[in-house]
């Protein structure tokens, strides 16, 4: 047999056949958020309420035991337990070819997620990537899965995206930041608004998606059509960041440049932030260019999108959604699919919960066209992923 006759051959198609998710703990909402973060400087925070009003959310998961405060999982126990999730009706945890794992919060600078989750699986060898960023990070691991079966290259691969957000927010991370504050005389210490204002959004949670070249036999699949991301990082300033803060130019001046890790403790450097005066302006300006280029090069219409499955991190920004979408080229609102209130804000996890919770509501009939949106305010990058619903 000759090499080329014994390759393997391009699939008909890459398919989503089983969804896995692992949400930690008790769900915890929002009269209990404080208790379990713990407050900063024993001072109640003043941003709490406000943000809550405005973000819709009434519960999330956090990787701490909201009862005795101690942490239950890293992120890569956490995402393997999605994984694991996966298993069974003739799939094991040995059969994957290929892992690919995005996450905002990995446990570690290095190594990587993906070989960490590997590690927790202890499955047998198979490829395995780790992809970096915030949100979208998650869309770009089953971006890379997706390749990796549509070339032929693995007749499986699974998916991960994964968060432990809360592990950034609890109180004791700002002590340091607070107690500096405090020497310098000031008479109110309060960490500032951009810190304050993520510890109330963010939530844990992981999903795991089996990619396979066939769709399932016995149920539903997702057939992925296509996965769009642009960057607009070009022209739009830093919006969210760790590890690093803004000069007075703007400039990003990661934690290496401080000199000292005292002096990264004393300003909470390692702690999500997000510079909530781009927000609103640099979601508008970059979604409305990805849709605008998502229609021209998929020639995608209206009425052929059934289910829209948009990422958002707060039921403020659904009407900043609808705007986005050209005046000619609007989804109704009655084909949207959120989780947002009962779930929170999953950042890398959230399109695979969103799509899991679709599934489980039994509202999906072959045939149908699902669209994901998800955005991300790191430096504003714009996914979509385009499914069709396959089954007997």
């Amino acid at each position: 047999m000759s090499a080329r006759s014994s390759e393997k051959s391009a699939p008909a198609g890459v398919f989503i056949t089983r969804i896995g998710t692992a949400l930690p703990n008790a769900p915890v909402d929002n009269d209990r958020m404080e208790a379990v973060l713990g407050q900063v400087g024993g001072r109640p925070s003043r941003a709490r309420a406000l943000v809550l009003r405005s973000n819709g959310i009434q519960a999330r998961h956090y990787v701490f035991d909201p009862e005795s405060g101690r942490q239950t999982h890293s992120n890569a126990q956490l995402t393997a337990e999605a994984v694991r999730d996966l298993a069974g009706d003739g799939f094991a945890i040995d059969d994957i070819e290929l892992l690919a794992c995005g996450t905002s919060t990995p446990d570690q600078i290095a190594p990587n997620h993906g070989v960490m989750v590997h590690g927790e699986l202890g499955s047998h060898p198979c490829e395995v990537v780790a992809t970096a960023g915030i949100c979208v990070s998650g869309v770009m691991s089953l971006k890379y899965a997706y390749m990796s079966v549509l070339a032929g290259l693995t007749r499986n691969a699974v998916a991960t995206g994964s968060e432990t957000a809360s592990t950034f927010m609890r109180a004791w991370n700002f002590e340091a930041e607070n107690e500096a504050r405090v020497a310098a005389l000031e008479k109110k210490p309060v960490i500032a608004f951009e810190k304050d204002f993520l510890r109330w959004m963010l939530s844990d949670g992981a999903g795991a998606m089996l990619l396979e070249d066939h769709a399932r036999a016995d149920g539903l699949s997702l057939r992925i059509d296509w996965i769009d991301q642009w960057s607009y990082a070009h022209e739009l300033p830093t919006c969210m960041y760790a590890g690093a803060e803004k000069t007075a130019e703007g400039r990003l001046m990661g934690w290496r440049e401080l000199g000292s890790m005292q002096a990264v403790a004393d300003r909470s450097l390692l702690s999500l932030k997000q510079d909530v005066r781009l927000l609103e302006d640099g979601i508008r300006i970059s979604s409305r260019r990805a849709f605008e280029a998502m229609i021209e090069r998929r020639g995608l219409r209206v009425d052929e999108v059934d289910w829209y499955v948009p990422h958002y991190s707060s039921a403020h920004f659904a009407d900043v959604m609808w705007e986005v979408m050209p005046d000619d080229w609007k989804i109704p609102r009655s084909r949207w699919f959120t989780n947002l209130r009962y779930r929170g804000n999953v950042g890398s996890a959230s399109m695979y919960l969103l799509l899991d919770d679709l599934m489980r509501s039994q509202a999906l009939r072959p045939g149908q066209r699902i669209l994901c949106y998800v955005p991300e305010s790191g430096r504003f990058s714009i996914a979509f992923v385009a499914l069709t619903v396959v089954g007997p």
